[in-house]
């Protein structure tokens, strides 16, 4: 899925789109990545001598990556519905995220209630665990 997909499918726009492209795709399991360049306005304050991406954005990532999956699994108009971060459990951050570093976000679903989805989501750079969380993520229908 290209970026032109992308961006027919989320409601996200620059700088808080997050997600560049999508690698695989499936009914429960989704691989997606971001490209980070030291053009990021985040980098800027974070931190001008030793720029890290803030985890809460790569956390931001994972989320926008789910809506993707489960808007993809969505049968309806992908106009009228809008995927929406409900929580986070679990969160860990492992390894630092910096300018250059492709990074890949996975996320499998773990489990469904009504428009909520429960799923568990892994970061990586250069195969190397950056960020682990079980996000929730709903479905709004407008």
């Amino acid at each position: 899925m290209s970026i032109d997909e992308i961006l027919k499918i989320l409601p996200h726009r620059y700088p808080f789109l997050l997600v560049d492209g999508i690698i695989e795709i499936n009914n429960d399991n989704i691989k997606a990545f971001k490209n980070v360049s030291i053009n990021e306005p985040f980098f800027q304050g974070h931190f001008p001598n030793y720029p890290i991406m803030p985890g809460v954005l790569i956390i931001e990532g994972m989320a926008q990556t789910a809506g993707l999956l489960l808007l993809n699994k969505q049968n309806i108009e992908k106009n009228n519905i809008i995927p929406l971060f409900t929580g986070i459990d679990k969160a860990r951050f492992k390894k630092e995220v910096r300018p250059g570093d492709k990074l890949i976000y996975e996320l499998k679903i773990l489990q469904k209630k009504a428009n909520i989805y429960k799923l568990k989501g892994t970061a990586f750079v250069e195969n190397e665990i950056c960020t682990q969380a079980e996000i929730m993520v709903g479905i709004k229908i407008s």
